[in-house]
């Protein structure tokens, strides 16, 4: 064996070692679908308490596509958008879901039948939802508008701190109609979108390996159902303020309570 070939092997054989010893990402792990018998439920509220902070509405001005993007009365030239939205105390746009679930129900059909980014009026809708990884249609419903849909996942979220962006996809949608694109998380199921034609269009998803997962109400309730029995971790994701967890025990056949309180803090 060469000299050369000897510091080629030795390399690869470290680099493998390296990588084999860093840790699992806690979103690799397969989640086993399972039929629940005598499942509990969870449910509960969020809410937001305290001022809002200066930059809880930030308006941007329309500059591309008026005719289409600007549509608001109360705003003409101006987007509004709403980064925390609270109405009589309920914080909104924010999602709840348990963490490390390694088995339970299947998914539920998606609504159309497909999980759906819609570019319609220049808005992400709906602004935040949760998906399967797998398969996402991107349509764009304005016609004459060129959008451009850059998808990110938010690596870090738990750890309160900001958060790695990786890019998943980005690409431009000038023609109305459907584009199938594949949504594969490999760290976190925390994702972000924004349309890189128009610095006003912005949303938030889900992709965690399992369906325990929900978008909170317009009230800011929520409820997970159909739980296995078993100790978890709970917890609520607002993309501008941050995750809160708790730790939960879910009996079988019970229903378990927990409210969220968020604040600019």
């Amino acid at each position: 064996m060469s000299m050369q070939t000897g510091k080629f092997w030795n390399t690869l054989a470290t680099a493998t070692a390296l990588l084999l010893a860093l840790p699992m990402s806690s979103h690799a792990a397969k989640y086993k679908t399972m039929e629940v018998t005598d499942g509990g439920s969870i449910s509960g509220k969020l809410s937001f308490e305290g001022a809002l902070p200066a930059d809880a509405i930030e308006k941007i001005g329309i500059t591309k596509n008026p005719e289409v993007c600007d549509k608001d009365p109360n705003n003409p030239g101006y987007r509004e958008v709403i980064w925390i939205d609270v109405d009589k105390g309920a914080l909104r746009g924010a999602f709840v879901y348990l963490n490390k679930v390694k088995q339970g129900k299947k998914w539920g059909a998606p609504k159309g039948g497909n999980y759906l980014v819609d570019q319609k009026g220049c808005r992400f809708r709906p602004w935040a939802q949760v998906v399967k990884p797998g398969n996402l249609v991107i349509r764009n419903s304005d016609n004459g508008v060129l959008h451009n849909i850059n998808t990110r996942e938010l690596i870090g979220v738990e750890k309160k701190r900001k958060p790695i962006k990786r890019t998943m996809f980005n690409f431009g949608q000038p023609d109305p109609g459907d584009i199938e694109q594949e949504l594969k998380p490999r760290r976190s199921p925390h994702i972000a979108v924004n349309c890189e034609a128009h610095n006003f269009m912005f949303g938030f998803m889900m992709a965690p390996k399992h369906p325990y997962a929900v978008v909170v109400q317009e009230d800011g309730s929520y409820a997970i159902d159909n739980i296995p029995a078993g100790k978890y971790t709970l917890m609520a994701w607002h993309p501008r303020l941050g995750v809160q967890k708790t730790k939960i025990t879910v009996p079988a056949k019970g229903a378990v309570e927990n409210n969220f309180v968020f604040s600019a803090k």
